[in-house]
């Protein structure tokens, strides 16, 4: 297994809608392991595809002991919201903001061999499966903004030169020759 390199705001892979998996094999089960033992060296709570260069429909997941995956992710929530709590996202390292998220979430899809897969929670896994499945759909944390948080949150992401950092990434990403998924987490812990 591999820890992977984390994509940071500005990567466009961030922004892009993912693609569903069809190829079910040896490069899917890697990429999965990967990616748990990546949120894991992180202490991120989960961890979406996108987030680590792979533009396809997958996502890991640790809260509260419940570790899984999954792939193809189908998700309802309630009507009703919970509290806000302050959510970060390894992409967006150092900042944490107040985001309202519904109150429970049920999450449908397959695991690696294709199996099905249904998953539901309150708290901090519905948190956990509505901000995973959004980097899915090219959306971050910080869209969910309004007001003063989305004016302060904006501000630091310029102040820190994400996109240049991103930008350089990039450039060495493409000039180095890699194999297998080379294209497109849930919050740390907020102090």
């Amino acid at each position: 297994m591999t820890v992977l390199s984390i994509r940071i705001i500005g990567d466009p892979v961030l922004r892009t809608k993912a693609e569903p998996v069809r190829d079910f094999g040896p490069e899917l089960a890697k990429l999965v392991a990967d990616m748990d033992e990546t949120m894991e060296s992180v202490e991120g709570a989960g961890l979406a595809a996108p987030q680590v260069g792979v533009s396809l429909r997958v996502f890991t997941y640790l809260i509260d002991g419940q570790r899984g995956h999954v792939i193809n992710p189908v998700l309802e929530n309630s009507d009703d919201f919970q509290e806000d709590r302050v959510e970060g996202c390894l992409s967006i390292p150092g900042l944490g903001y107040p985001v309202q998220r519904r109150r429970w979430s049920r999450v449908t899809g397959v695991d690696v061999n294709g199996n099905p897969v249904s998953l539901e929670g309150e708290g901090m896994l519905a948190r956990c499966f509505q901000h995973e499945t959004d980097h899915l759909d090219g959306v971050l944390y910080i869209d969910h903004l309004s007001g003063d948080d989305r004016k302060n949150a904006l501000r630091s992401i310029r102040d820190a030169s994400y996109n240049s950092v991103a930008k350089e990434t990039e450039v060495k990403r493409s000039s180095s020759v890699g194999s297998g998924f080379t294209r497109g987490t849930f919050g740390q812990p907020s102090a």
